[in-house]
């Protein structure tokens, strides 16, 4: 039997697999870390701390699965959206922390380019839009703001491609993780564009030239971390590509009107398109199956399952106490059922999971979140099914926005991430979106897509078995006639609330900056 390894570089954890070629789990792995948040609205990690992680994991879960070491073929790398990439010199030694997806710091340069760049010409090119969110605005934040490291800038990679070139000493970039720089690539001829870089004044040396499909062999490991990892030298390294589109290949979904919402610390919903309109206000990139013809279209709230720890963290700790008297193996447990008590609409009270700016479709980085609503009948559980709520609502104002682009959606809706295990959260993301519900049963999501894309670019599979991907479908939740009525005029005001509401936020985030 045949072997590859998965691996998914995530926001606050690393996850490795170790499956067989018919995509069955042998062993797996993960490793978890922090964000680094030195100042509001900023986020950044040294790509020290992946590498880290990756070795950790991979190193367990060879070990772990007793494989012989000639049986794995191969291994396959997803990582987070990295945001600005990684600034490494020419001996290829990182330069700076990357400013990673949830970063808002470059609102002086987005400003800058709404100002001085043709943005109709920009759409045009690169089918994605102006925000903080897109790492060209990170990169010349890094010009800006650090002229030391932009001089001496070799190379800005994404996390995997780092992490990669570290495996097998080979610089390549994903088609996936450049179209979501946004701004600098060309979606139709699946490049760099030269008259974008030259007008955004970014030069064009510090793209890596070689930009491969994400099943396309990169390298092969390199003897020295081979004998690290405990795998064997020359083994295949496959390019990968960006989380949020592995985990919907992982998914099976390979086809127009199929969709997934991906949520953990954020939230991802995509669909697959041949074209992308940025009027929508969504986010494209090649998708990482079919990258020459297919686009990964998706938009999302920076803050999901953040607001959910956010909120547990600053406001639960007699919830915590409660859960451990009472023996519960995890708190959430004990605040699903006091949640679930309360109606849908949370008796009043609204939450807005604008925490760290927001993505799509508001496209704001001024935005804060909020709760709205609050009088002195309301208590931890109101205000606990409200933060799923409003993460929920998230999600079907992004399923609206790409409706307007989308010839049908399946009535299917696939959910993966950390929310899959809440029940309460399946049902209510059901009664909001309308969709009946589907998660999958290996909960393995990225990692699992990474693996299938390393048995893919070894020829270990076909690319019929490929579309229909690793895992099993399970019905978890249908839409519920009467909530779906009051979270019909629930959505009404949610929808109406940023705008109400946007120039107070504003104020406020000037007032924290001065």
């Amino acid at each position: 039997m045949d072997y590859v390894i998965g691996v998914d570089i995530g926001t606050q954890s690393t996850k490795a697999l170790l499956v067989d070629s018919t995509g069955a789990i042998v062993a797996q792995h993960a490793h978890g870390y922090q964000v680094d948040t030195p100042k509001p609205l900023w986020a950044e990690q040294w790509p020290a701390v992946w590498y880290d992680a990756v070795a950790a994991c991979v190193r367990e879960v060879a070990a772990k699965s007793g494989v012989a070491a000639a049986a794995i073929k191969a291994i396959c790398v997803s990582s987070l959206y990295g945001g600005s990439g990684i600034a490494v010199d020419e001996a290829m030694q990182p330069l700076h922390p990357c400013l990673i997806w949830m970063d808002r710091r470059a609102t002086g340069e987005v400003e800058w380019v709404n100002r001085h760049v043709d943005l109709a010409r920009l759409h045009a090119v690169t089918s994605n839009g102006v925000d903080s969110y897109y790492g060209y605005t990170k990169m010349l934040w890094l010009k800006n703001h650090r002229p030391d490291v932009w001089q001496r800038t070799r190379y800005l990679l994404p996390p995997n491609s780092y992490i990669n070139y570290l495996l097998c000493g080979e610089v390549a970039v994903d088609h996936s993780s450049a179209g979501n720089i946004g701004g600098v690539y060309d979606m139709a001829a699946r490049g760099w564009s030269n008259e974008m870089l030259d007008a955004l004044g970014i030069p064009a040396r510090i793209m890596p030239e070689r930009l491969v499909d994400s099943s396309e062999v990169v390298g092969t490991l390199l003897p020295q971390v081979a004998a690290q990892l405990g795998l064997l030298p020359g083994t295949p390294v496959v390019a990968g590509g960006v989380d949020a589109a592995v985990a919907t290949f992982a998914a099976g979904v390979s086809r127009a009107g199929q969709h997934v919402a991906m949520i953990g610390t954020s939230m991802c919903w995509g669909t697959i398109r041949q074209e992308a309109d940025a009027g929508h206000g969504l986010i494209s990139m090649p998708h990482v199956f079919n990258s020459q013809h297919d686009l990964y279209v998706f938009g999302g709230a920076i803050t999901a399952g953040a607001s959910v720890s956010w909120f547990r963290d600053e406001f639960c700790q007699a919830d915590v106490d409660d859960a451990k008297r009472q023996g519960y193996q995890d708190v959430h447990q004990l605040m699903e059922e006091n949640a679930a008590k309360v109606p849908p609409g949370a008796e009043g009270v609204l939450f807005l999971p604008y925490l760290m700016g927001e993505r799509s479709p508001i496209w704001d980085a001024k935005a804060s979140g909020a709760f709205l609503g609050l009088n002195l009948y309301h208590g931890r559980a109101h205000l606990y099914r409200a933060v799923l709520e409003g993460v929920s609502f998230a999600l079907k104002h992004n399923i609206d926005a790409g409706s307007q682009g989308a010839a049908t959606l399946d009535d299917k809706l696939i959910v993966v991430g950390g929310a899959a295990h809440s029940p309460l959260w399946m049902q209510i993301i059901a009664d909001i979106t309308g969709y009946q519900v589907y998660t999958i049963a290996e909960n393995v999501e990225a990692a699992l897509g990474a693996a299938l894309l390393a048995a893919l670019g070894t020829g270990l599979i076909t690319r019929e078995t490929a579309q229909q991907g690793w895992v099993t479908l399970v019905p978890r939740s249908t839409p519920q006639p009467d909530a779906s009525a009051a979270y019909r005029r629930t959505f009404s005001l949610y929808r109406d609330a940023y705008p109400a509401l946007q120039n107070l936020m504003h104020g406020l985030h000037q007032g924290a900056q001065d």
